[in-house]
């Protein structure tokens, strides 16, 4: 090795890239999930400690699970008078160095890990948090942090978690063929959820969480690696990539948010947009159009768009048609009246928003009326935009949303206001 920093740079990067794999290969050989995570850091430990002096070995995988394993031996066979650890450590003892098949013919445990963590019986806030916890190595206090609540919660969250797990016999496998394609979108809808909340923060100080974002598309990628040729997986990777590719542009210097039509596009990530045409190219090729492979066409059809003006709004609104009828929901409504709106006018665009304001479906969204105020002010009704503006900051709990939303009402309330542009939910 160079240096020390440089090694602790290696081991960082190994250690991010294996820890899945090893902590999940110690759950299947103990059935212990905190043994296990406590093991996989000592084996950290122990890398630190000797891979500065003696180099990072060939396969540094391989050495941390076996030193992980050896460390759980040990641990158990300090247990050894219980009789059902002394079956443990039986089964370690007989490890073989080849992986083990399940009924599903993946091999890979940290398949069989995701899965688990993303089982439906469990609760979706549990899910997303174990799954962070274990597949990551994030801290309880940096997952607390992210989801902005108390260490001591996120703990009881993750222990209430693997409790049910055990509690309900939850098996620790890949599904076999048959469930597969459902709780493989309940996987992805875990993943995706864990993405918006980075990208378009529900609460705190910040519009967005750059670190989550990070953490589902590393995740997502794992997914993709583990099951290729899976047309949705690949969807929802490149919609993370082509929606992520705007960060540098999505705020100013002051922190505000800066719309999609005044973004810099010059600022966009190129190879995260390359990357993800080309995914969806290849998921588009496997004929199996899913919800993740057409809201990554929409984000392509923003991405590619030289300019603003260039936008084609009217495929935007006939992809949102479409994934309307694959995925009914209210948002996903709203969101094609914003294209309709672009492509035929505030007018076309705000019959539809009133319709779902009628039906109640997204009373307390505060995009709604934001949507509806953003219509009626380019119609030059601004006493109603005004009214519009006032109930969606009302609602609007992030503070970067809510500044805009300020913004916006002065401008209707002011007529010298600076004119600015819609951007839609």
């Amino acid at each position: 090795m160079t240096g020390d920093a440089e090694t602790l740079a290696t081991l960082d990067a190994v250690f991010r890239e294996e820890r899945g794999q090893v902590v999940a290969t110690l759950i299947r050989l103990t059935g212990d999930w905190d043994l296990a995570e406590e093991c996989t850091q000592e084996s950290l430990a122990k890398a630190l400690e000797h891979w500065p002096a003696d180099g990072i070995p060939r396969k540094p995988g391989a050495w941390l699970t076996t030193t992980a394993r050896n460390h759980a031996l040990n641990r158990l066979r300090r247990k050894e008078t219980e009789f059902a650890k002394l079956r443990e450590v039986a089964s370690l003892a007989q490890l073989k160095d080849h992986d083990d098949v399940d009924q599903s013919g993946i091999v890979d445990d940290r398949l069989r890990l995701i899965f688990t963590c993303c089982h439906p019986a469990l609760p979706l806030d549990g899910r997303v948090a174990l799954t962070l916890r274990t597949l990551t190595g994030l801290t309880t206090a940096e997952i607390a942090h992210a989801f902005l609540v108390s260490e001591a919660t996120m703990s009881q969250r993750l222990v209430r978690t693997k409790r049910k797990i055990r509690d309900a016999g939850i098996p620790y496998r890949v599904p076999p063929p048959h469930l597969l394609p459902e709780r493989v979108n309940g996987v992805l809808g875990v993943l995706y959820l864990l993405f918006n909340e980075g990208y378009a923060a529900s609460t705190g100080e910040h519009p967005t969480r750059h670190e989550l974002c990070a953490e589902a598309v590393y995740l997502t990628r794992t997914l993709a690696r583990l099951m290729p040729g899976e047309p949705e997986i690949l969807g929802l990777l490149a919609l993370m990539l082509l929606q992520d590719s705007r960060r540098s542009a999505r705020q100013d210097e002051a922190g505000e948010l800066v719309l999609l039509e005044d973004q810099d596009r010059g600022r966009w990530d190129a190879a995260a947009i390359a990357e993800g045409v080309e995914l969806l190219d290849v998921a588009m090729k496997l004929e199996a159009p899913g919800p993740y492979q057409i809201q990554a066409a929409i984000a392509a059809c923003h991405a590619t768009a030289r300019t603003a003006a260039e936008t084609d709004w009217p495929q935007i609104a006939a992809l949102y048609t479409r994934l309307a009828q694959l995925v009914p929901s209210a948002v996903v409504e709203l969101n094609r009246a914003v294209a309709v709106a672009m492509a035929e006018g505030p007018a076309a665009g705000l019959t539809l928003v009133e319709a779902l304001a009628a039906s109640g479906r997204l009373d307390g969204y505060h995009l709604l009326p934001a949507t509806r105020a953003e219509l009626l002010r380019r119609l030059d009704r601004r006493s109603e935009a005004a009214e519009g503006f006032r109930e969606a900051l009302e609602l609007a709990r992030n503070p970067a949303e809510r500044n805009h939303l300020a913004r916006r009402l002065a401008e209707v309330t002011h007529p010298r206001a600076p004119h600015s542009r819609f951007d839609g939910p």
